[in-house]
């Protein structure tokens, strides 16, 4: 049986993110290094931010690109609908997967705030 989100791929913004592995967290994050020089002179988080930054702008084109093309498959200007459809569900999942790192995110501070108390 496939999973429902298995075949996630190329929904872009999410560069440098090459897997994510069920609930274990993110496989293959690429740009976080051990290297203390650059974490001080960019902060410890830049990698991280920028590329979460890039992600919700890429989702927000997505959303805006789907919501283009339904205006004009409503007026009728549209040859393809097909396009509609898929760029409405690239929209919708990017949008879940946003959701879901958003959620995890929460979890784990509240863990941690568990853990501190």
């Amino acid at each position: 049986m496939t999973s429902p989100i298995g075949g996630i791929k190329g929904i872009g913004g999410f560069s440098g993110v090459e897997g994510i592995s069920g609930l274990g967290g993110f496989s293959g994050v690429k740009g976080i290094s051990d290297n203390t020089e650059s974490t001080a002179a960019t902060g410890p988080n830049t990698d991280f931010a920028g590329m979460l930054a890039q992600g919700l702008e890429t989702v927000q084109a997505n959303q805006k690109k789907a919501s283009d093309l339904a205006v004009q498959v409503a007026d009728g200007t549209l040859q393809d609908p097909a396009q509609y459809t898929m760029a409405s569900t690239e929209a919708a999942l990017g949008l879940q997967l946003t959701m879901a790192i958003r959620n995890k995110a929460v979890e784990a501070f509240q863990e941690i705030m568990r853990m501190q108390a």
